[in-house]
């Protein structure tokens, strides 16, 4: 039987605890009186799809570098315009898993220029720039 080698490198995956969701009672109601409102489901399967595509994109590049090395043909340009693609993937997680945050953490608000939510005492919205204004709309729906 031929043996399995162990790989030299390991993959880097970003670590996303899994939300902590009140257990529904037998009335259908929430368990948890004063419970926050269940996170949102698109910005939720956003985060799925993005974490998917890092990681699929992740083991490509460290495939792409393996097959050049083996063939003593590395290509640093190939190398360097996925390792930019896998950036902006990383980026855009990072931006969702912030969104999430600051709706499990009960945001302040949203912004009335591009509505993304903001957190308490901040003076200018983080997705787009604008100042918050103390007559933006809240984020309790």
């Amino acid at each position: 039987m031929a043996k399995v080698p162990i790989p030299a490198v390991r993959l880097y995956t970003p670590k996303i605890k899994p939300p902590q969701l009140a257990r529904p009672s037998r009335n259908g109601k929430s368990a948890k009186q004063g419970a926050p409102p269940p996170e949102n489901r698109e910005l939720i399967a956003e985060r799925d799809r993005l974490l998917e595509k890092f990681t699929v994109m992740q083991a490509d590049l460290g495939g792409a570098f393996y097959e050049m090395a083996i063939r003593d043909h590395v290509r640093l340009d190939v190398l360097t315009r996925r390792a930019a693609e896998l950036q902006r993937v990383d980026a855009e997680l990072a931006e969702v898993e912030r969104r999430l945050e600051i709706e499990r953490s009960d945001a302040a608000g949203k912004c009335q220029a591009c509505g993304a939510p903001y957190g308490h005492g901040m003076r200018f919205c983080p997705q787009c720039g604008g100042p918050v204004t103390a007559t933006a709309t809240p984020a309790v729906s």
